[in-house]
């Protein structure tokens, strides 16, 4: 058979004991999927199309919002579709698909997370520069970066993985194609793919927490040398909301993703992605950017406009 299985589709168990409560989990979840999209598609195109929004910041927050769309996309429809199916099976190809897409997420919103933070170092300690420094070219070098050094750094473990003999049961325990549960399916050694996972994302995470920090700590230590208090006021609650998001993604990927995968409580390992796929991708529009005063001034001209 292809790809060296006799294994043609998965089944996705899902959550455990939600067969009475399936319909009311659609329902939630497509709700939560309807607002993740539309809210972060708002925020797109209020920064492509408010002449205010037009710096490094908001682009960055702009890919951002895209990187929350696709995320979100990868995981939630299917399992939206399972909760309506019997068989809840996803294609070999489909699994390889999904598993791609929500690594390839995931890697690069931790890069993301590491360049704004370092924009915001550059608004903040070298105002005068900060234009000079992140030109548009500069900008679009960092994003493209992103995401070729994600595409990258998940390449090497995903072409192992989905060439790896897969001949036996073929239920996931998990509500979407995760990177552990699909692995123990395998009828073959996986200890060398789960050693790479770990060192790839351990290299990911600190390199991309170490410049967030470090960025932090000089954005802190300007703060507190502005002499306005209204000035430090308002630069405190900006970096709040990003430092809020920030360690929501950090703290959950370090938990779930940056060790072996037979440390890992299978029942943890299903709530936890499901706040980074599911419901970060909700809460980060409003924590980032919808409580901004130049984002919410930008969707009053929007709705002036439209009406």
């Amino acid at each position: 058979m292809e790809n060296g299985t006799s294994v043609t589709e998965f089944i996705l168990a899902g959550f455990p004991n939600v067969h009475e409560v399936e319909i009311l989990l659609l329902v939630v979840f497509l709700l939560i999927y309807l607002v993740t999209v539309l809210g972060n598609t708002l925020i797109i195109v209020l920064v492509y199309t408010d002449g205010h929004l037009h710096s490094p910041m908001y682009y960055f927050l702009s890919y951002l919002s895209f990187r929350e769309i696709s995320m979100t996309s990868s995981v939630v429809p299917k399992m939206l579709a399972n909760f309506l199916s019997e068989k809840k099976t996803i294609s070999f190809d489909g699994c390889f698909s999904q598993l791609f897409f929500s690594f390839l997420m995931g890697t690069t919103e931790s890069i993301l997370f590491a360049v704004t933070s370092y924009d915001t170092y550059v608004a903040v300690c070298n105002l005068l520069r900060h234009p000079s420094i992140m030109t548009s070219k500069v900008c679009s070098t960092l994003v493209l970066g992103c995401w070729a050094g994600a595409f990258v750094m998940i390449l090497s473990s995903l072409v192992l993985a989905a060439r790896l003999p897969y001949c036996g049961a073929n239920v996931i325990d998990h509500y979407f194609c995760d990177s552990a549960p699909l692995l123990h399916l395998a009828c073959a050694d996986i200890q060398l793919i789960e050693w790479i996972d770990f060192m790839v994302f351990w290299v990911l995470l600190l390199s991309s927490l170490a410049l967030t920090v470090l960025s932090y700590a000089y954005i802190n230590s300007a703060i507190f040398r502005m002499p306005s208090a209204q000035g430090r006021q308002k630069a405190f609650a900006t970096c709040a909301s990003h430092f809020t998001v920030v360690s929501l993604g950090f703290g959950i990927s370090i938990f779930v993703y940056a060790r072996p995968s037979h440390m890992t409580s299978v029942h943890l390992n299903k709530r936890l992605p499901a706040v980074s796929s599911i419901v970060a991708p909700l809460v980060n529009p409003f924590i980032f950017s919808l409580r901004n005063e130049q984002m919410k001034e930008a969707l009053k001209m929007l709705c002036i406009k439209a009406w």
